[in-house]
């Protein structure tokens, strides 16, 4: 392993301090976590649960330990839901490429993998806090590819149910955390356009909001 970079280094310019919950993680990774943190002086990691994360407004990151794909993608929307501004990170032993694209379209920031050493971990905080994205490059260029060609390639999960074009277009843009202002700028359609491809789309997969249709259609099998 190379040595650490100096704590001086690593001196964050988009925080004067930033405050990272740890969700669902063993106690020997958030020493692991506290002990990497030391470097970051601006930083503070502490432990917390769902009910905390929801409720503390002083977080500005939550790094969510990702056990099981599908209760971890609900967590992701459930968090992103009620607190937008925070920025999310996922750890998991899980390194193929579609468990990680369906982790951002549930609203991930980063991914890290478990065996990421301390310098990944750091880099990945201020990247994620400068307000871009940490993953492979690999599989984001295969993310954007498939938001702008949705009819050419797979979507990032897809149960066998029919959709039109535009219905999965619409669906990837929500999958990627996008607003309804945001989904139509980006397909040159009407706000109010938008608004009914996802009632109709929420209609489809039998869900009750924008949120479980994200979430569900992240666990959708592949065709």
């Amino acid at each position: 392993m190379s040595a650490p970079v100096p704590p001086h280094q690593h001196q964050n310019q988009y925080y004067d301090q930033l405050n990272i919950g740890l969700l669902d993680f063993e106690p020997l990774r958030v020493a692991g976590f506290q002990s990497v943190c030391e470097q970051m002086p601006h930083v503070t990691v502490v432990p917390t649960t769902l009910a905390g994360a929801l409720a503390n407004h002083d977080l500005h990151m939550i790094m969510l330990g990702l056990h099981n794909p599908a209760d971890s993608f609900d967590l992701l929307a459930r968090l992103k839901a009620a607190q937008p501004h925070l920025k999310l990170i996922v750890m998991g032993a899980e390194s193929d490429q579609e468990t990680i694209m369906n982790a951002i379209a549930a609203g991930a920031k980063g991914y890290l993998d478990e065996a990421a050493t301390p310098e990944q971990v750091i880099m990945c905080i201020d990247v994620v806090a400068s307000g871009s994205i940490w993953a492979p490059r690999k599989v984001l260029s295969q993310f954007v590819d498939r938001l702008l060609n949705p009819n050419e390639n797979k979507p990032i999960r897809r149960h066998n149910l029919t959709f039109t074009k535009r219905e999965e277009e619409v669906l990837s843009l929500l999958q990627a955390a996008r607003s309804n202002r945001e989904i139509a700028l980006t397909l040159g359609i009407e706000e109010r356009t938008v608004k009914s491809y996802i009632a109709k789309l929420i209609r489809k997969a039998g869900v009750e909001n924008r949120i479980a249709l994200s979430v569900r259609a992240a666990n959708w099998d592949k065709n």
